[in-house]
């Protein structure tokens, strides 16, 4: 079994770090504050600390960033990191495995796949697009071998209070109240399960078919936020929830006070249209399907 180091113990670190464990490797878990799962290896460290990294991931097989700051400090937070992510790979020779997303994409017409450009002009998602960029020209230059793998909006078990089909969406339907969200309710949109992303990340990093390039985690058919919550309300054996969307100049004002809120404009576009990820590629090539989305809904409801 091999040496894992998982930077990051948020909504995907958390499940990559105990499904290695569960595996039987030996995993180090990086973490500002120090903290991980049992069983881990926990070790408090600043990502953007060169050496730092360097040191905790010698002897390493392989490297999961798994970190996500903050949306509003991007430009600021990732670049420091993003080098001493690749100083580490390079230096511990391990598999650098990035958890990316869609945004460097930007607006697309039709299902998103991995041969897209990237070419969002917006300023936040271009670090992400120069992040995989740098990675993979170290990659093709025989420096560290690298993979990225991308998944949507998230859902499932452990998903943070800032998910779309977290707390804010999940409270108001337990108790029967109306779901309050800020864009359309009925465009199709695709939602990736937790622990599908986690399964993506690991396979990535072991099998040698995936470096050099992007990959889709398995992601199951999109549906909007409405049929999400008539799913859900389903499992639970009760009426359709009710769901209001809140009107986009409330949100603007809503923006003035709260950064998070602030940056809601910067992906209006991806639930004003059908908003649908491909992940066939993946699936074809490792012979890995989406949780089945009843199964995803269901444990959701139940964490």
């Amino acid at each position: 079994m091999g040496k894992h180091v998982v930077v990051g113990s948020g909504q995907v670190g958390s499940h990559v770090a105990a499904k290695l464990i569960e595996q039987g490797h030996e995993v180090t878990v990086v973490t500002r504050s120090g903290s991980g799962p049992e069983g881990a290896v926990k070790v408090a460290a600043d990502v953007a600390d060169r050496a730092r990294m360097v040191e905790v991931t010698k002897g390493a097989d392989v490297l999961y960033n798994c970190v996500n700051p903050k949306y509003h400090r991007w430009l600021t937070d990732w670049p420091p990191m993003a080098e001493s992510f690749l100083a580490a790979a390079e230096s511990s020779g391990a598999v650098y495995v990035i958890l990316g997303n869609l945004y460097p994409y930007g607006p697309v017409q039709g299902p998103m796949t991995e041969d897209l450009p990237l070419a969002s002009d917006n300023p936040k998602a271009m670090v992400r697009a120069k992040m995989w960029r740098d990675a993979l020209a170290l990659h093709e230059a025989g420096r560290i071998r690298t993979t990225e793998v991308r998944g949507s909006d998230y859902f499932g078990p452990g998903a943070t209070d800032q998910a779309y089909l977290g707390d804010r969406f999940l409270v108001p339907l337990r108790a029967g109240r109306t779901i309050q969200l800020p864009y359309p309710l009925d465009v199709p949109h695709s939602w990736t399960y937790l622990p599908d992303v986690a399964d993506a990340l690991i396979v990535a990093g072991r099998d040698e078919r995936a470096w050099g390039r992007p990959w889709h985690v398995p992601t199951s058919d999109p549906l909007s936020f409405r049929e999400v919550g008539d799913r859900m309300a389903a499992i639970l054996g009760r009426p359709a929830p009710k769901l209001a969307r809140l009107p986009w100049p409330l949100v603007q004002v809503g923006g003035l006070f709260s950064p998070m809120i602030g940056e809601l404009r910067h992906v209006r576009y991806q639930f004003t249209a059908p908003y649908v990820l491909d992940s066939s590629a993946f699936q074809r090539t490792f012979g890995i399907a989406p949780t089945p989305i009843e199964a995803a809904l269901k444990a959701t409801l139940e964490a």
